[in-house]
């Protein structure tokens, strides 16, 4: 990959790694010595981070479509939109605290609600403010990291002349190309500035910012023919996108959860909020819909659940879209050991390289040798949101049924983040570079592969993606190339991956001069230094015998030795022949 630094559960500052254009790619970062994985010592190379198994899911979720009938779809209207602005009041009323919320606060806006829905609904609502209210303060942070960095860019490149060059060893960024862009970049800055002036006063004041069916579509309101929207068809999916029909489940009660209940045959029924019991049409306030449910992925693990009343979350929502219900189930699982890495990769493992279009995948045994032939699983990033996940999935299907039939049970992958990569001031002009490392689906990759994986019983490794295509083209792409066979930079990314994956160094071994020219030396073993440049080159071809000595009519008195004829001239430049032996003495 051409950027590097997906995340798989690990917090790590990015401060001083993202500072130069790309972790891979740099060659300023720690000091030490030339890490595990060779290369050409041009410069000081960062830190290699060790490999690590990634953890599996913590939780599960499937989703089953509902068939509901007119009557059906008019309660659930009415009981998610009347829901939708009970929990539209209990978040703002949760925003103007602020950080004085405390636990008596939260009581009172539990009974609060309490009174005009349910005591279930009425925790639903809560839990869900309170992880809207922090996931909206992450993103602040997030926010404001984001503008300091910009900042700190911009600031690096104004104080650099005009057409200055970057300077990796010394750590200088280059300078703007003219009197024009730089003056732009500055009002820039002030600008950025500004923004990152509202947000600390924000942050400092407890303030957050949240639009109960999205920002997106709230600004769409006011572009309706951008959008080919009419106001009609704008309100029924804002309308769809503020309802609540959401309830956590709790272990113990009847198939999991009391509040939106789906029995092990299918029957789903949910409790009405006391303003709307008359809509009820079962005992106890409940009402019991015509549709069923049948979940087609998972169904006996989420039936093993309902039956032994162990939690199940569920959520209803309506697409309209597509004009049609869904229900969602979740609920979390066990935390299962992480396998020792040793273990994971006993079977060798299949590197795996992402890329714009492509996976890019090796197979390699234990002794890190790629056996078999690179594979290439392609996908579309273009299009809908729906299309792309798809094709992530398809592709992430293949790769997984190609490491079954290899017959390892790891598959190494790079340990990506591009969350600083799309930024302008990292890139510059390169609108384009922009936009591709914009599209990389590396969370949704990074949630769907650990998923997948863990119910075929692969686990995932994932190793520091420093310098691994760099080192793969540079070790890899052309000893394997053959005439009926190419090799790209990204299938030689993969070996460089899954080497790393199994602790053995990226670079191919080399011989030294052996103490003889015969084969006793025997195989090449003994690696070259890693300061000699063309170390892990074939040696070239040389033409002729290879002996010391001057090959016939070569040497320095090759003019006199065959034309004088003196005594003492050498035998072989003489005629001569065997008299007969005598029969008798």
């Amino acid at each position: 990959m051409w950027v590097c630094c997906l995340r798989f559960g690990r917090e790590r500052e990015f401060a001083g790694r993202m500072s130069d254009l790309c972790g891979c790619c740099s060659l300023t970062g720690v000091d030490g010595d030339l890490p595990q994985g060779g290369g050409v010592r041009v410069g000081t190379l960062r830190e290699v981070e060790a490999s690590f198994v990634v953890p599996g899911p913590a939780g599960v979720a499937i989703r089953d479509r509902l068939r509901v009938s007119e009557a059906d779809a008019a309660v659930l209207t009415e009981v998610g939109v009347y829901l939708g602005s009970l929990a539209a009041g209990d978040l703002a009323e949760r925003s103007r605290q602020g950080l004085g919320h405390d636990a008596a606060s939260w009581a009172v806006r539990k009974r609060s609600l309490t009174g005009r829905s349910s005591a279930r609904w009425a925790g639903s609502i809560t839990k869900a403010t309170h992880d809207q209210w922090a996931l909206a303060r992450r993103g602040q942070a997030a926010h404001m990291a984001r503008l300091r960095g910009h900042i700190a860019s911009i600031e690096a490149r104004l104080a650099r002349p005009l057409g200055a060059k970057a300077d990796k060893r010394e750590g200088l960024v280059r300078g703007y190309g003219s009197r024009g862009e730089w003056h732009a970049k500055s009002r820039r800055l002030q600008t950025l500035k500004d923004r990152l002036a509202v947000v600390e006063a924000d942050r400092a004041a407890g303030r957050v910012r949240v639009v109960r069916g999205g920002k997106r579509l709230a600004n769409t309101r006011h572009h309706l023919q951008a959008a080919g929207l009419d106001e009609q068809a704008w309100r029924e999916r804002w309308r769809s996108e503020r309802m609540f029909l959401a309830a956590d489940g709790e272990t113990g009660k009847r198939f999991g959860n009391e509040t939106i209940r789906v029995t092990d045959t299918g029957q789903l029924s949910l409790k009405l909020p006391a303003p709307l019991a008359r809509l009820a049409n079962a005992p106890h306030g409940r009402y019991l819909l015509d549709a069923t449910v049948a979940f087609r992925h998972r169904s006996q693990e989420w039936c093993d659940r309902v039956t032994a009343n162990r939690a199940v979350a569920y959520r209803i929502h309506h697409d309209v879209m597509r004009g049609r219900w869904y229900v969602t189930a979740s609920w979390q699982r066990a935390a299962a050991p992480v396998l020792p890495l040793q273990a994971a990769l006993a079977r060798g493992v299949v590197g795996v390289d992402m890329n714009d279009d492509h996976l890019a995948a090796w197979h390699l045994d234990v002794h890190g040798n790629p056996v078999g032939e690179p594979q290439r699983f392609f996908y579309d990033l273009t299009g809908t949101a729906q299309h792309r996940n798809a094709q992530i999935r398809h592709a992430l299907t293949r790769l997984l049924h190609h490491a079954r039939r290899c017959g390892a049970a790891a598959i190494a992958i790079e340990d990506l983040d591009f969350s600083d990569g799309t930024s302008r001031e990292k890139h510059g002009r390169n609108k384009r570079f922009r936009r591709l490392i914009s599209r990389f689906p590396t969370a949704k990759l990074k949630a769907r592969l650990v998923s997948m994986a863990a119910e075929q019983d692969i686990a995932v490794v994932a190793v520091d993606p420093a310098y691994t295509s760099r080192w793969g083209a540079q070790h890899w792409q052309k000893p394997l190339t053959t005439p009926t066979r190419t090799i790209s930079r990204h299938d030689a990314a993969s070996i460089a991956i899954g080497r790393r994956a199994l602790g053995h160094p990226i670079r191919r071994r080399t011989t030294p001069p052996p103490h003889h020219r015969s084969d006793g030396a025997g195989h090449r073993i003994v690696q070259a230094r890693p300061e000699i440049r063309r170390r892990e080159e074939t040696r070239p071809h040389v033409p002729g015998p290879r002996t010391g000595c001057a090959p016939p009519g070569r040497g320095a008195k090759a003019g006199d030795q065959g034309a004088q004829h003196r005594s003492g001239h050498p035998a072989e430049h003489e005629s001569w022949q065997q008299d007969s032996l005598p029969l008798s003495l």
